[in-house]
């Protein structure tokens, strides 16, 4: 390792990162680099700086973009053949006008928020921003409202679903690593989860929106408009092809939590259907008969649309794909345990423990996962030496510390930065902010009921 001035190696890890994280920001927001070719080099340099040799380095810059795009990239394409069918169909417009209709201008940004509450508790962060990002450009170019005000409650809905909320993986890893109950846990969450997702999302959002103006990238508002005068489709009908992945994950999470072991047949086939990619890729089949054949397009038609939408992704994967690869280097140089090395040696109240190492591991490393799970192992030993502590909501206090602070090192940074077609600035200030937000005002309403349960 290379240290600084024989300083402690764990602190010398952690100041390598900060300035490669500054070097990337300032190569970003400064010099207007390119996003994929910055975060590329910023990997590199860390890797070297923190005393990795060349093999190992190239190693974990091809694995962690390997591993990031993965899924990601499948969820991005048939997320996005999904989008277009809604736009091309009229479905997107049918939903904005009917939450318009229902909700009142006024309110329909509460409105995302509920829609993004409920959509995010059996999918995956990234998939629900995927499903329902051509709502939020039609809703706010309908009510003319700022693309914040109406983005960032239905971020704040995902992403704190994510974070607190079983049946999501990384609040499940932790109840089993607690050995919590996960009926309590899931009402707990709830119960913090809804406060926490109104201050973060339809309050926050319509601070931040009226003091920063973004418009979505042009093409991809382009390609989400609807772009002929067919009568647009029933609500019930497009309601259920957005909802269909949705559905097929809760039927695969139910599954899966009332037999663990997969010992059935049906068990191991709703689990199959319930993964999120052959979830999709059933949703993009069927919208092609509901919102395609059934709306009069012929098979040419579809079959240009499912073409023609995937070039504006282009960008948004690559970018996603080089933050997996920086975080997999702040990971394999040692970053994160540095972090949570030095975490374990301080003596506070458990769930504030809890909250803080799983932060700390989160910052350094960009992925709510690696943050909770991390944490988790960290925290179960000194757990069960703590009797009386209420178990439920430590896995609250991880889930809401590995939502804290999300930057440049965090692949749903930069979706979120290409899907509103904002600066690093912007998306630190918006974004950013929003994500600690969650992550504090989850903390307090934790410690506030703990003192009741």
């Amino acid at each position: 390792m290379n240290r600084i001035f024989g300083l402690d190696p764990n602190l010398t890890l952690i100041i390598w990162a900060l300035l490669s994280i500054i070097f990337l920001v300032v190569l970003i927001a400064r010099f207007k680099w390119n996003p994929f070719v910055a975060l590329l080099i910023s990997s590199l340099l860390l890797g070297f700086l923190a005393g990795m040799n060349s093999a190992d380095i190239i190693k974990a810059v091809t694995g962690g973009l390997g591993s990031t795009l993965g899924t990601i990239a499948i969820v991005i394409g048939l997320g996005t053949m999904l989008g277009k069918m809604m736009a091309e169909s009229g479905g997107a417009e049918r939903i904005a006008t009917t939450l318009i209709d229902r909700f009142g201008e006024k309110r329909v940004h509460w409105a995302m928020m509920v829609v993004g509450f409920i959509v995010g508790i059996p999918v995956f962060f990234e998939v629900g921003v995927i499903l329902l990002i051509p709502i939020v450009f039609i809703v706010a170019r309908k009510t003319k409202m700022s693309l914040l005000q109406i983005g960032i409650p239905l971020l704040a809905g995902l992403s704190t679903v994510h974070g607190l909320v079983p049946p999501h993986p990384a609040p499940m890893i932790a109840i089993a690593a607690y050995n919590a109950d996960l009926g309590k846990t899931i009402l707990y969450s709830i119960l913090i989860g809804l406060p926490t997702a109104i201050i973060a999302g339809p309050l926050f959002g319509k601070f931040i929106g009226k003091r920063l103006a973004v418009e979505p990238p042009a093409d991809l508002a382009e390609q989400f408009a609807a772009k002929d005068n067919r009568g647009l489709p029933g609500f019930g009908i497009t309601l259920l092809t957005i909802l269909l992945p949705v559905l097929l994950m809760l039927i695969g999470s139910i599954a899966t939590i009332v037999d663990p072991k997969a010992t059935s047949g049906l068990t191991r086939f709703s689990a199959f259907i319930g993964h999120e990619i052959i979830a999709l890729l059933i949703a993009v089949v069927f919208s092609f008969f509901s919102l395609g054949f059934a709306r009069g397009f012929k098979k040419e038609d579809i079959s240009r649309f499912a073409s023609e939408c995937l070039a504006p992704t282009a960008t948004i994967i690559l970018i996603i794909g080089a933050g997996g690869a920086f975080k997999q280097v702040l990971i394999n140089s040692g970053v994160g345990g540095a972090i949570a090395a030095m975490a374990t040696q301080s003596h506070v109240n458990i769930i504030f423990f809890a909250w803080f190492v799983a932060a700390l591991i989160r910052v350094a490393t960009g992925s709510a996962t690696v943050a909770m799970t991390t944490a988790a192992g960290i925290i179960a030993p000194v757990l069960a030496l703590s009797p009386g502590v209420n178990v439920e909501l430590v896995v609250l206090a991880t889930g809401a510390g590995s939502l804290v602070l999300s930057h440049v090192n965090d692949a749903g940074f930069w979706m979120v930065k290409e899907f509103f077609n904002m600066s690093v600035s912007q998306t630190l200030k918006s974004w950013t902010a929003m994500e600690t937000i969650l992550s504090v005002v989850g903390l307090i309403f934790i410690l506030l009921l703990s003192v009741v349960v």
